[in-house]
Order: structure tokens, then sequence, then C-alpha cells
């Protein structure tokens, strides 16, 4: 059974409408429903670690874990830091199911790199969202990195593969745990399907937020071994250490 909602039939008409925010239910004046202030207002990074995309004081540096124990990704891309109002956006996405949300947030995030490709950022071969237990899909009823992974695809005009990744042992939420209990609760939690084709590959996992990167570690380890030659991790957020929160 496929419990993925029908997107194109749901979210694609507001392409072609008069937009109202969907943050503050305002005339958005704009192509997408977002109005410009808040669109200002969006917890926008700015400067951040230059590998995994921590908030630091100033852009082009890298973060002291990522020093000492380097990520097998390569780059994070991640327009904004974990914060208001962003953060309630995301949640009325992920958890009530308000994709006109996420797509939002997904253009958005696509106009991001966009931007970045044009600049230096290398063009992935192909997008792999971060996969969803089967446990944890049958209630929510969607993957949001899933949803995320195929608008970036259509807009980005990159192949998204949806089945290369997969999530065989069901393990606790990463929510309720600290950093090293993460690590811990995703060992041996992913693995490759056989049709997946990644030697010699450039990657690029989609994700809704990173957190403490110990599923993006995870799962580029696993591409890495498996021959990709380079893993970039795509997300809408990631979330700043409890001391800048």
């Amino acid at each position: 059974m496929d419990c993925q909602p029908r997107l194109k039939q749901l979210v694609n008409k507001w392409l072609n409408s008069n937009h109202m925010c969907l943050l503050c239910d305002a005339p958005a004046g704009q192509p997408y429903p977002l109005c410009t202030a808040c669109e200002h207002d969006l917890p926008w990074l700015d400067e951040y670690c230059s590998r995994c995309a921590l908030q630091l004081p100033m852009r082009g540096l890298t973060c002291g874990p990522c020093k000492r124990r380097p990520p097998p990704f390569e780059q994070v891309v991640a327009p904004w830091h974990f914060g208001f109002p962003l953060d309630t956006a995301i949640s009325r996405f992920k958890h009530r199911a308000q994709w006109p949300l996420g797509r939002l947030l997904a253009h958005l995030l696509g106009q991001a790199l966009q931007h970045r490709y044009e600049e230096e950022l290398p063009r992935p071969d192909v997008l792999l969202p971060v996969p969803l237990a089967r446990r944890r899909l049958r209630q929510r009823g969607f993957n949001q990195a899933g949803m995320l992974a195929r608008w970036l695809s259509a807009q980005l005009r990159l192949p998204c593969e949806e089945h290369w990744l997969l999530r065989p042992r069901e393990t606790l939420a990463q929510q309720t745990l600290d950093a090293k209990a993460r690590w811990h609760n995703l060992k041996q939690a992913f693995a490759l399907a056989a049709q997946a084709e990644v030697r010699g590959r450039h990657v690029a996992l989609v994700d809704d937020v990173l957190t403490t990167g110990a599923t993006a570690r995870a799962l580029a380890g696993l591409l890495r071994e498996a021959g990709a030659r380079r893993v970039d991790v795509y997300c809408l957020a990631r979330t700043p250490r409890p001391d800048q929160a």
C-alpha cells in the first residue's frame, strides 16, 4: 500500500493563485505564499560551519567537532537555523500534515540551492531522502523527507530515488535522546537496497532538520562504504547548540 499523499492534487495549485501568506494570512505579494515581512523574519543562517552548518560567529570556519572527527559527508546546506517561526512551520508540516507549508519550505530551499550551484556548490547526481521506519511511517502516514526530496527533484531537475535507502530496524525516536544515545541508536539501523547504484556518484541526502548529525553521519558513512564519491546533506534547518538557542 502506498501511503504517500497525492502531492499534485493537494498542493500544487498555489503556484498559480493569488497567495495569502501561510504564516500571517496577509496578502503575500510574491509568486509563493509568503509575505516579504515573514520571509525577512525567518531565522536565516548566515554564519556557519563549512562542513556541518552549525551556527558560528563568522562564515568560512570549521567547528571543533568537525575538526576533531570529520564527518563522512562533505557539506550541509541549510538556509535556516531551527528557530521561530520556522520551527513552528516545520512542526505543522511534519506532525499535522500541513503539506502546503512543506511545499513552500521546499521551494525556498530549492531557491537557496540554485543560488549555491551558481556560486560553487557541485550539483549532485541523485537525491536520496532519509528513510522513515515502517512503524513511524504507518503512524504519520507520510515521510516528510520523501516529500521534500520529490519537490526538490522537480524544481532542480535532479533524479530522486526514494527506495535506495532502507531503515529495516525499528529505533527509538531520535528527539528523545541525547547526542551519544542518538549515535548508538542508529548503529546498523540503515541499509542500501539491492538496486541502489551509488558507486562513483555524488549523492545528496534530504531531510527536514539536522540536529546532532547522527542520522546524516550514519547514512553518509553507509554510502561512502558503498563507493559513493561524495555525500552532501540538504535540509531545511540546522539546530543550534543549546547555548545558542
